[in-house]
């Protein structure tokens, strides 16, 4: 287009007489449409008209919002004179044309059609398919980790994401590194203590919260909000950069959560607020904060309604009113992938073949737990009688007790070998409720693996820590159970392994290390969870290669679940430091005085 065109005015009333040589005007007015694109992160709203040529639709765009008429080759042709009046009206359009994208969806979905809207391929796309391109690599000043390509793309992708809309959704799969990530995120843009970040989670994973940003961020400063000594007032709560608390405490203390406004709101575990009629759910939604990121492997448990919970927390109104998403979005197939597109480009959900490439074969992953105070006051008084009773041989007794009480506390022995922990009883104890910190950590990851179509192994001590294991998920019974320990048939364990592995759908297998560590190849599944630490390191490590062993396909995510201040703290310690010396064989009855000296002076404290 020429200078002169550059020119004209942008009002078509107010074109010359005389315009450039070659350009002429039509008097049809063209219908107005909104094309929403995608540049720097941002979705920006530009005004154009719509032309139908030979039964195909033109689209072309105006000089800006302001233009009420579009240059066509060589003929100038007028927009509706309010067609910028419309604009403004529908959505919130920034000078530069940005427009955020809940107030977008909000006027796609209530509009009446004097303005047509159209995302172009750019806007539309889903978070996973967007952050693909970002690049592989992200340095960060701060941050004492080496993202993998696919964390790197994620971690860019979000942060253009939440600056733009406020909020997203983080639904990678479980094993991605999805802690790693919003941590990343806080490096970036370090929170003031003023308006700290607030991350909440169940109590289980708190100690995990605090452990990984101490070793990825330590210059990030962390709050630990939770118990008899948390802060009564809400100038309390500003006093270090990252406050982490419970979905509890943050309910029973709303009104100190609510006083200011946070820099970020972080749900991990966010399928815990997926009730939108919860208590929890209401309560959190008040927290003023500038971004919002929900995190959940499984974003849809049970409805559609969970992830309209989690979208409106993430970006309130982004799919209306719970009333009008009900009555347009009931369970389906087909509704669900509407629901998809619109929720797709502000969720990054990634599942572990999908970035296979760019992970290493096997991902393993500590998760330190806390006890809850009845537990440890258990604990302790095990630690005690024990010692009391058996002053000879107390140390080794109460150390296998004590790894009992960390197992399960209704673990108990009871022949004359107290010793024999392996075959231990289940005796219900009233006051320590069967679904404690561990036993939740386990059911959450295998639920989680079960959402997927994922098949797990659980590696226990402990031969009946598999049946308070089933009795504790009772919704996932419908699945395949097996089990294989030492009073399984050698005869017997393959075809249980073999039934495992033909089982079209979810399925978990509870081993012992010591009858199901060597030998046996399980590839069908991807998720191994170790619930009981081991003193040999060799045994472990035999027991993760059930799995990850030639002929997997996919990588294999291994957990490691274990009790903070407590024997299995002094247990995993040991057994890394074993394995660094080569040493692959410390069979239990073989640890030294100095192990079991540490195993009996660590003790867990009352939260």
């Amino acid at each position: 287009m020429s200078t002169d065109v550059n020119s004209l005015p942008e009002k078509f009333a107010d074109l010359p007489d005389a315009l450039p040589e070659g350009i002429r005007v039509s008097g049809r007015v063209l219908d107005p449409v909104v094309i929403i694109d995608k540049e720097d992160g941002k979705l920006v709203a530009k005004m154009a008209g719509r032309r139908t040529v030979k039964g195909k639709e033109k689209l072309i765009l105006a000089f800006g919002n302001e233009f009420d008429w579009v240059l066509d080759d060589k003929t100038i042709r007028p927009l509706p004179h309010d067609a910028e009046e419309l604009l403004k009206a529908s959505m919130d359009v920034d000078h530069d044309g940005s427009v955020g994208y809940g107030q977008l969806r909000q006027h796609i979905a209530s509009s009446d059609g004097s303005l047509s809207i159209q995302l172009t391929d750019a806007a539309g796309q889903s978070g996973s398919v967007s952050a693909s391109r970002y690049p592989d690599e992200l340095k960060m000043p701060g941050l004492n980790a080496d993202l993998y390509p696919y964390q790197a793309k994620g971690v860019a992708w979000m942060w253009e994401t939440v600056q733009a809309h406020g909020g997203l959704i983080l639904a990678d799969e479980m094993g991605l590194g999805k802690t790693l990530q919003i941590i990343a995120l806080l490096v970036k843009d370090p929170p003031p203590e003023q308006s700290p970040a607030l991350i909440i989670c169940p109590t289980s994973l708190i100690a995990n919260w605090v452990r990984e940003i101490e070793r990825f961020a330590p210059s990030l400063s962390v709050l630990v909000h939770r118990g008899a000594y948390r802060t009564g007032v809400f100038t309390g709560l500003q006093s270090a950069q990252v406050v982490i608390t419970t979905y509890d405490t943050m309910v029973n203390d709303i009104s100190i959560f609510s006083a200011f406004e946070w820099s970020w709101v972080i749900c991990d575990e966010a399928q815990a607020i997926k009730n939108p009629a919860s208590g929890r759910r209401n309560c959190v939604a008040t927290i003023p904060r500038v971004r919002t990121v929900p995190m959940t492997g499984t974003p849809v448990e049970n409805s559609l309604v969970d992830l309209w919970s989690l979208a409106d927390f993430a970006i309130p109104g982004l799919l209306g009113t719970l009333s009008d998403f009900e009555a347009n979005f009931p369970d389906g197939i087909e509704t669900a992938a509407e629901v998809a597109k619109i929720v797709e480009p502000v969720m990054l959900k990634r599942r572990v073949a999908d970035v296979a490439d760019d992970l290493p074969e096997r991902i393993d992953i500590e998760m330190p737990l806390e006890m809850e105070s009845a537990l440890v006051e258990h604990y302790n008084a095990v630690r005690e009688a024990t010692l009391e009773k058996y002053p000879v041989a107390g140390a080794l007794v109460a150390t296998l007790q004590l790894q009992l009480v960390c197992a399960h506390p209704w673990l108990r022995v009871s022949g004359i070998d107290v010793t024999d922990t392996e075959n231990a009883d289940i005796v219900e104890v009233v006051d320590l409720p069967l679904i404690n910190t561990k036993m939740e950590q386990t059911v959450r990851l295998i639920r989680e693996a079960f959402t997927t179509g994922r098949k797990v192994l659980v590696f226990a001590l402990f031969n009946r820590l598999g049946d308070l294991l089933q009795q504790a998920a009772p919704d996932l019974s419908g699945a395949y159970w097996g089990a294989i320990n030492g009073g399984t048939p050698q005869a017997d364990r393959q075809g249980i392994i073999d039934e495992f592995s033909a089982e079209d759908g979810p399925a978990i297998l509870v081993l012992n290390p010591k009858a199901a560590g060597a030998g046996l190849n399980i590839t069908a599944a991807t998720v191994v969870i170790h619930m009981t630490p081991v003193w040999n390191p060799a045994l472990e490590a035999q027991a993760s290669a059930r799995a990850h062993r030639r002929g997997q396909t996919l990588p294999v995510t291994i957990y490691h679940l274990y009790y903070e201040d407590t024997v299995e703290r002094i247990m995993l310690d040991r057994s890394a430091w074993k394995n660094k010396m080569g040493n692959e064989i410390a069979p239990v009855s073989t640890r030294d005085d100095e192990d079991l000296r540490n195993a009996l002076n660590i003790r867990p404290q009352l939260p």
